[in-house]
């Protein structure tokens, strides 16, 4: 009698799974570093003669509900130089980048660069303020 030696195997290899659900947990975790989640949604005023700064140390933002951010962290009006000044403690002359929406009034950019401006005389530097725009 002749007997065969190809037997199909009745239980599950898990091997190969292992693989593929760590490739995909790579896969997932590689993008979702390059989604932004908490991004505020400005409407930036248009400018013709937009110029791109190589350097921004900090980033505060002013949305249509006139509501301040430093570094994408609610902060309230009163708090603005503090927190400000906790992320330019260690920067000589840094540059801080105003996201304000075109429908903000003037007295909350203001508000951003009298902040600055009481930093620069408590400390002796000379941050400035740029204002961000989108191109036309």
């Amino acid at each position: 009698m002749i007997q065969t030696r190809n037997k199909i195997d009745p239980n599950f290899n898990p091997a190969s799974m292992s693989d593929l659900v760590f490739l995909l947990l790579i896969f997932f975790m590689l993008t979702s570093t390059l989604i932004s989640p908490n991004a505020i949604k400005i409407l930036l005023p248009k400018s013709a003669s937009g110029q791109t700064m190589a350097k921004q140390n900090v980033t505060v933002s002013i949305d249509t509900n006139y509501q301040y951010f430093v570094e994408n962290q609610p902060t309230p009006e009163g708090e603005l130089p503090a927190a400000i000044a906790n992320y330019t403690a260690n920067i000589q002359d840094a540059t801080i980048k105003l996201h304000a929406d075109k429908t903000v009034p003037v007295q909350y950019v203001v508000t951003v660069i009298d902040a600055v401006n009481k930093i620069n005389a408590s400390t002796g530097q000379k941050h400035k303020v740029i204002l961000a725009t989108q191109a036309e």
